[in-house]
């Protein structure tokens, strides 16, 4: 999760927030903080994608589709891609739960391998995946990822999962609000991770410590503003949402080039930063 990004998979808010009025209706049913502004929406996706261009040699965009909502800006979670190709999930959100039909059918027209996807009683999202390095995936056991999804997550991965680590999440601000393992963790190299370490459990703080991972700590206040939420484009090279000045620079003296955009609309409003918003395919 911190190589070089090589293919990207995005939704942009013309598709997702389709209009004012359309966000006057369906921001409330999808919790947003507030109504986003679709128009500064727009603007500051197109900053995003500019950076994003700068980096990545190619970006899918997902098409407009019914039955999906605001949340499918957030292009992450529907699908997890492991090298042989992608998981299709099943939110613990059940209004996301339209999102996997519709990624499918993008990725079959895309010709895009599937590897296997969730069935039965199995919940989760993408967010509560973290490949800490090409053989060790760490799964958060949380209100949006089942039991049932981990086993079946650990038996379609088990030819290229070596070690697969079950992290409990807190219940912090309850089942309604979005908790992911990657909403404390950001990994920004082999060996430095951005993270905010009071809603970490302890055994899996020490273990990343024991493999050798510079923490840096996000505070409180930049924790709010999705400042845990970073985007490795590259090894130390990264993006973030603005306004978070601590982590900024703990990143660039820990030798990370640091790009930043305005993501009040797209991503702070509905708690979802750049890693949200982009669905890695390719890494090497």
């Amino acid at each position: 999760m911190y190589k070089k990004l090589h293919t990207v998979i995005v939704k942009h808010p013309k598709e997702a927030f389709v209009s004012q009025e359309h966000l006057s209706k369906e921001w409330k049913t999808f919790n947003f903080i507030e109504e986003p502004d679709f128009v500064e929406a727009l603007n500051e996706y197109e900053q995003f994608l500019d950076i994003l261009r700068k980096h990545v040699e190619r970006i899918e965009f997902l098409p407009a589709s019914e039955g999906v909502g605001l949340d499918s800006i957030y292009a992450h979670d529907p699908v997890k891609f492991t090298p042989k190709g992608a998981i299709l999930l099943r939110s613990g959100k059940t209004l996301r739960q339209p999102e996997a039909a519709a990624f499918k059918r993008f990725l079959q027209e895309k010709n895009i391998p599937i590897v296997g996807e969730l069935t039965g009683s199995a919940v989760a999202d993408g967010g509560d995946l973290v490949w800490l390095d090409d053989r060790t995936l760490a799964v958060g056991r949380g209100y949006r990822t089942n039991d049932e999804a981990i086993r079946q997550i650990k038996e379609m991965t088990k030819d290229v999962v070596d070690e697969c680590i079950v992290v409990p999440l807190p219940h912090d601000q309850g089942e309604a609000e979005c908790l992911h393992l990657m909403s404390f963790i950001s990994l920004v190299d082999s060996d430095l991770a951005v993270v905010y370490s009071r809603l970490m459990p302890v055994f899996f703080r020490q273990y990343l410590i024991e493999r050798g991972i510079q923490l840096i700590e996000v505070p409180e206040a930049e924790y709010q503003n999705l400042g845990c939420n970073v985007l490795a484009l590259a090894p130390r090279v990264c993006v973030m949402l603005s306004e978070n000045p601590y982590t900024k620079q703990r990143l660039i003296e820990a030798g990370a080039t640091v790009y930043e955009y305005k993501g009040r609309e797209i991503s702070y409003l509905g708690t979802g930063g750049p890693t949200c918003l982009t669905c890695p395919v390719i890494r090497t």
